[in-house]
């Protein structure tokens, strides 16, 4: 039988998430990622042998997961205000980086920004598609997807900038008409 891991993946999961968040791929260190996750790096390589790119590759896999739930309100009739929701909560109203910018900076392997890129597609396509359902032309639903991922990454960057979530509330609340008028 197993030793119990003493920290949840999950938990460990989001302490790296934070560092890559705050320094992008090529800023985080080995050091502040063991520190942040309170785990020798002997440990953290137990537990992450390929290093730094499977850390990163761990983060975005969780990050799926987490979008995988944003995301659901989209999937039949398009809920665009639950979205919005939940996406306030995963971003802290707009006070936390998107991990999806900060992980592709200059210095993250290929495989890194390919994930990445990855989990920017799937948010597209469902937001894409709830504006299709929505009575959108498909050429119209990408072109809204397209804005609405625009200003919620240009909210994320001008809340924590000024340090005002007002920023992400306000295009997290124009989302609907956005989408699905």
């Amino acid at each position: 039988m197993g030793r119990t891991a003493s920290v949840d993946d999950e938990l460990i999961h989001a302490r790296l998430a934070a560092v890559f968040r705050a320094s992008g791929y090529a800023g985080a260190s080995l050091s502040d990622l063991s520190r942040a996750v309170g785990l020798q790096r002997a440990s953290l390589y137990h537990r992450f042998p390929d290093g730094k790119p499977a850390m990163a590759a761990a983060v975005l896999t969780s990050m799926e997961t987490q979008f995988g739930d944003i995301l659901q309100p989209l999937a039949s009739e398009p809920d665009v205000a639950e979205m919005a929701r939940r996406m306030a909560l995963v971003y802290k109203d707009g006070l936390m980086a998107c991990v999806l910018d900060t992980m592709t900076l200059s210095g993250a392997p290929q495989g890194i920004r390919d994930q990445a890129t990855r989990l920017a597609r799937t948010w597209l396509q469902a937001m894409s598609d709830a504006a299709a359902r929505a009575g959108a032309s498909e050429q119209d639903a990408q072109r809204r997807a397209r804005a609405a991922l625009v200003r919620i990454e240009g909210a994320l960057v001008v809340a924590r900038v000024l340090d005002d979530s007002s920023v992400f509330e306000q295009v997290l609340g124009e989302l609907p008409d956005l989408l699905t008028s």
